[in-house]
């Protein structure tokens, strides 16, 4: 059994759930099939096993090392990058002409997927330099695009994200980081960052930074923001690193897990010359970087998702082994001990973490398939769809991923709190992933306070249209008519207090509103899994080729899911209706 994903589970999310096949309907993708995708994904996964894997637990104890003057990483990160960067993949979504493999993001999602549970940390490098460049492909000037994308395609240059500062957290409006103005029509920036993955690292001869920064003179709050290429190393016109630039590693911060991924406080500008290119326009940046942190917004729901899985299947496999007690009906002291497995309340933990994960995998999945109608269809419905259901990619499996890792150590027992077994690294990474690209409270803001509301409303209706399209299927099949009959009962109250918590918003009461958003977007994500374990439910009870007990571990999860998760949404949904106010209404002197 593969310690990454159960093969069969990703091949019936791709083929069966969300038809890879069809995307080569596409102009786009239409030099692919099916027998290229799985070679593509068969890549990937012998990519990750290989190349990733084997050095996981290894860069989670031996951290980057900076001695005050380089950053030293094990020697397995730069081959793993290299493996990665020769076989296309940083490029793989870009069309041809752009040196790019045109690859759906269906299919790259799945392959990042491997990735991800493989080796999250050392993975993230590859990761952070695709979004960099799919931002300066989208942005950038001729000239930028021509200096920097090659090479981070071909894995000479990394890329990062750089916006958080010591003082300014996720409120980047307050920003302090300024660029001014130099005669040849660059920028001198100055400021600090903090918490930057990857920004600083021994795998590349240069790290493209995408800083944001206020233009000297420009306005306060997010509109005077804007977008500045500030490479490591300035590049002269033949492509080739020249000059070091005045952006200096102040230190390197020590994560509780990721411990593999270098992050680090950068100082731009002490010596007065940090030179930075203006992307796009002056004052946009924020909306240029919003392309970027999507996309990291569902890796990091990827990410979480894979970490969670890879728990799941650490702790099943254990579990299969280990043998110890017997059945409570079984009075025989002499008896054989039977694995843990056969105890009911290890399977309620497998099972937990079998609907939490699997759950999560399909969400981001469907996230990419919505990629793919949008970008490559030309359907404008399924951007608007996937605009609304970011915040819950990022946030569901970032929220539910931890809690299937801290199941699987529950599992384990006292081997699951040593190091010698994974699953607890599993869960120091994935601790990350809730505040990684903005907190669940931000995602729950973002939710409730503007996604839900967009486009006026159109999102929440094209959602329903594909939930009732879900339950007419499902419908056809007495397997699943009690958790048809309970996923209906409980989508009524949830509409209803949406359409509350809207007029509300309307009548003027954001502040408490709002208080209770993050509920809201843990009860939404619970709406939305458990829509898509109704389809996988209801697809595989239609796909006759999958093996019995592969289809009623999807049914059994699904069940679950009904019975479990749903009931925890309905008794959150009283409290938002009731305007429940314990958390506005507490005062800081009493904490």
């Amino acid at each position: 059994m593969s310690k990454l994903v159960q093969q069969q589970d990703l091949e019936f999310l791709l083929n069966t759930v969300f038809s890879a096949a069809q995307l080569t309907r596409f102009e786009r993708y239409a030099d692919y099939d099916q027998e290229a995708f799985a070679s593509v994904l068969d890549t990937a996964r012998r990519i990750a096993e290989t190349h990733f894997l084997p050095h996981n637990a290894k860069a989670d104890a031996n951290e980057p090392q900076f001695d005050g003057e380089h950053v030293t990483t094990i020697p397995e990160v730069k081959a793993a990058w290299q493996h990665y960067a020769e076989s296309g993949l940083l490029s793989a979504r870009h069309r041809y002409d752009d040196g790019g493999m045109q690859l759906p993001a269906l299919i790259s999602m799945a392959c990042n997927a491997y990735f991800m549970a493989a080796n999250p940390a050392t993975a993230a490098y590859p990761f952070l330099t695709s979004a960099a460049a799919n931002v300066i492909h989208a942005f950038a000037a001729d000239a930028q695009k021509q200096a920097f994308l090659e090479p981070m395609f071909n894995g000479r240059f990394a890329g990062t994200m750089a916006l958080t500062e010591p003082d300014v957290g996720s409120s980047l409006g307050d920003l302090t980081t300024k660029a001014i103005p130099h005669e040849d029509g660059t920028y001198r920036l100055k400021g600090q960052k903090m918490y930057i993955s990857g920004g600083d690292q021994d795998i590349t001869e240069n790290i493209v930074h995408l800083v944001l920064a206020r233009i000297e003179g420009a306005a306060v709050g997010v509109k005077g923001i804007s977008m500045f290429i500030v490479p490591k190393f300035l590049v002269d016109e033949q492509g080739n690193c020249s000059e070091r630039n005045d952006v200096k590693l102040a230190g390197l911060l020590h994560k509780m897990g990721y411990r593999g991924t270098t992050s680090t406080v950068l100082s731009f500008g002490e010596q007065g010359a940090c030179v930075g290119y203006l992307v796009g326009e002056a004052g946009h940046g924020l909306s240029y970087m919003f392309k970027m942190m999507n996309e990291a917004r569902v890796g990091v729901g990827l990410g979480a998702a894979m970490i969670g899985y890879r728990g799941y299947l650490e702790s099943l496999a254990y579990a299969k082994d280990r043998p110890q007690g017997r059945s409570a009906a079984n009075r025989d002291p002499a008896s054989k001990p039977v694995p843990i497995i056969e105890h009911a309340d290890v399977r309620r933990m497998l099972l937990q973490q079998k609907a939490y994960v699997e759950g999560s995998l399909a969400l981001c999945l469907l996230a990419a398939r919505l990629v793919d109608e949008h970008d490559a269809g030309d359907n404008a419905e399924s951007g608007i769809l996937l605009d609304l259901l970011t915040p819950v990619v990022k946030s569901y499996p970032s929220f539910y991923g931890p809690r299937a890792n801290d199941l699987a150590i529950q599992v384990l027992g006292g081997a699951g709190y040593i190091r010698e077994y994974p699953v607890e690294q599993c869960y120091r990474d994935n601790r990350l992933n809730p505040i990684h690209e903005g907190t669940h409270g931000i995602q729950g803001l973002d939710l409730l306070g503007r996604k839900l509301w967009q486009h006026e409303g159109k999102g929440l209706k094209l959602l329903l249209e594909r939930i009732q399209v879900t339950l007419n299927a499902a419908s056809k099949y007495p397997e699943l008519h009690e958790a048809v009959v309970l996923y209906q009962n409980a989508l009524k109250p949830f509409m209803a207090t949406t359409v509350e918590l809207g007029q509300s918003l309307l009548s003027g009461n954001a502040e408490q509103t709002l208080a209770n958003a993050s509920v809201y977007l843990d009860i939404m994500g619970k709406y939305v899994v458990g829509w898509l374990w109704l389809e996988m439910a209801s697809k595989a009870l239609g796909d006759h080729g999958l093996e019995p007990d592969f289809v009623q571990g999807k049914l059994q999860a699904a069940r679950y899911f009904m019975r479990w998760e749903l009931p925890e949404a309905e008794l959150h949904l009283q409290r938002l209706q009731a305007a429940d106010d314990t958390f506005l209404s507490t005062k800081p002197e009493w904490l």
